[in-house]
C-alpha cells in the first residue's frame, strides 16, 4: 500500500498538537482530523487501522493487524 508522506507542515501541525497534549490536528491537504501520537498513547496498544502517527512498535502493529503502511509517530525516534 503506497501511503503519502504528510505535508511538512502537517509534521510541524502534529508536533506542536503532540506538545500542547493535544488529540488530533487539521490536515492543511486534506482537512481531515488526524489522531496524534500523543493521543494513540493513550489507548492500550495498536487498534490496527493504520494511523499515520501509530506510535506503536512494529510487533504491536503486526499484532493488531495494522496494514504494512508506514507511520510517522512524534517524537520520530519511536
Amino acid at each position: 500500500m503506497k501511503v503519502p508522506a504528510p505535508s511538512p507542515l502537517a509534521l510541524r501541525l502534529h508536533a506542536a498538537a503532540c506538545e500542547a497534549g493535544e488529540g488530533g490536528y487539521l490536515d492543511p491537504s486534506t482537512g481531515l482530523f488526524v489522531m496524534t501520537s500523543y493521543a494513540l498513547r493513550r489507548q492500550a496498544g495498536c487498534c490496527g487501522s493504520g494511523c499515520r502517527h501509530c506510535p506503536w512498535p512494529e510487533a504491536e502493529r503486526a499484532r493488531a493487524g495494522r496494514p504494512p503502511a508506514p507511520a510517522w509517530p512524534y517524537p520520530p525516534s519511536e
